[in-house]
């Protein structure tokens, strides 16, 4: 009977197997706990000054024995408070792989903490399931002092007259008593950033900014700024807006037009990846879709100015031409005496000779060198500081984008390519995104009294 239960010796050999195939993994996961190298934390960017409010993000990893816990707390006048504590799964059967990285975001609110206006330090640890410091674990354990700071910047307004017309350009010179990470004009719903660089303080700042055609002289304009810590301040200043009535007019749309222009419509159309089945169609599509798809192109590409004042003097104008349309023209485009669209045009369209020279208006960067939709082959000049001067309908272009161009240099020629009835120049000047008057431009006493005056006198 007791024979039964006699184990062979293949038993015993492959138990012992067995045994070596379970213990082996333990061994292994013991042997590995063994190391020495401690855990990591990295913020994802440096950490400024904290205001009101604000979010911290970071990383904690530890490739080897895996993450045990991260805590991060915040030290104020002998008073520690936890910001973040959690606590990770070590390896095994029935956990599985252990945690390696663990991305934190902290939600720091200044007054729901008590904290207050002044230096902290910011405590950060992190620990693996290593076995060493008696299974303790690794550790990583880092201090930063961190500024409190709840304090928006001031703004001091250093110019004195801002006398604007509704369509119109200004400028404002303001100085901040600290460095900030963002400020500027607000036009209503508008937004123009000012830009340091220009004087050799960086807490004083230049911005042009526009009053839109729209917009009348009830509009809010104010400064803002923010600091490091996320702090606005938000600064009225005085001003007065000219109102300004913009002519009303009305463009017949004749079959004669839309049949000498169609070839250009449909060229028009096909790059859009859009068709239309008649010529009046075609118009209107242009007119309308192809129009608001330029003007984004054209915001797009004035969002990035050169933080320098390229331009000096007054603007030069198409030589020996007459104005054909005026800025702010209010349109209303007929067909065999039918309303068939509505739009304003934003620049002033100046004729002479069939493809006569177009001078640069002033010096500056070519942004823009290529075919725009109705505006046809169309230049533009980043004249530094967010000021834009644009070309439209030229009949070939000479000019490359990035060259850089002096008052008076030859950059194409008039034409009619484009949503054009005939031969001319289509001039547009803007301050960021938005259009101006180009007139204002032109007057060498607007710009003494509005631009360089005022540069001068800060300076």
């Amino acid at each position: 009977m007791a024979n039964k239960f006699r184990i062979s010796k293949l038993g015993y050999l492959l138990i012992g197997i067995a045994l070596c195939a379970i213990a082996a993994p333990l061994i292994f996961v013991g042997v590995k706990k063994l190391e020495g190298e401690p855990p990591v934390f990295k913020w994802d960017a440096p950490i400024h000054p904290i205001g009101a409010s604000c979010t911290l993000n970071g990383v904690a990893s530890d490739q080897k024995s895996g993450l045990k816990r991260v805590w991060i707390a915040i030290l104020q006048q002998g008073r520690e408070q936890v910001l973040y504590d959690k606590r990770f799964p070590s390896e095994g059967f029935f956990t599985g792989n252990p945690v390696r990285k663990q991305p934190v975001s902290l939600e720091i609110n200044v007054h729901d903490l008590g904290l207050r206006a002044g230096e902290a330090v910011l405590r950060t640890a992190v620990w693996d399931h290593s076995y060493r410091r008696r299974w303790s674990g690794n550790r990583f354990y880092a201090e930063r002092k961190v500024l409190i700071d709840t304090q928006p910047p001031d703004v001091e307004v250093l110019t004195r007259n801002h006398n604007l017309s509704q369509g119109g350009a200004g400028l404002i010179l303001y100085k901040t008593t600290e460095p900030v990470t963002n400020s500027g004009v607000h036009v209503a719903n508008r937004f123009f950033p000012g830009s340091s660089g220009y004087f050799d303080d960086p807490n004083v700042f230049l911005a042009f900014f526009a009053i839109p055609y729209d917009e009348g002289p009830e509009v809010q304009l104010y400064v803002t700024a923010t600091d490091l810590a996320g702090n606005t301040s938000r600064t009225v200043f005085p001003h007065y807006i000219n109102p300004k009535a913009f002519k009303n007019d009305v463009i017949n749309v004749t079959d004669s037009f839309l049949k000498r222009t169609m070839a250009e419509l449909e060229k028009v159309l096909a790059k859009g990846g859009h068709s239309s089945a008649s010529p009046l169609e075609a118009f209107l599509a242009v007119n309308r879709g192809e129009r608001q798809a330029n003007f984004k192109t054209i915001k797009d590409v004035c969002k990035n100015s050169d933080a320098r004042l390229y331009w000096t003097g007054r603007f030069l104008r198409l030589p020996g031409s007459a104005r054909k349309a005026a800025f702010g023209d209010h349109r209303t485009y007929q067909h065999k005496g039918k309303t068939i669209d509505n739009q304003v045009h934003l620049g002033i369209d100046l004729a002479s000779f069939a493809q006569s020279a177009v001078p640069a208006a002033n010096n500056g960067r070519v942004a823009f060198a290529e075919n725009l939709g109705i505006y046809g082959n169309t230049i533009i000049i980043d004249h530094g500081f967010g000021l834009f001067s644009m070309y439209g309908h030229l009949s070939h272009i000479q000019a490359s984008t990035g060259q850089m161009v002096s008052k008076g240099d030859i950059i194409g020629s008039t034409g009619s390519t484009g949503l054009a009835a005939g031969d001319h120049l289509h001039l547009s000047i803007l301050i960021h995104n938005t259009f101006v008057n180009p007139v204002e431009w032109w007057d060498p006493t607007w710009i003494k009294h509005n631009i360089t005056g005022k540069l001068d006198e800060v300076k």
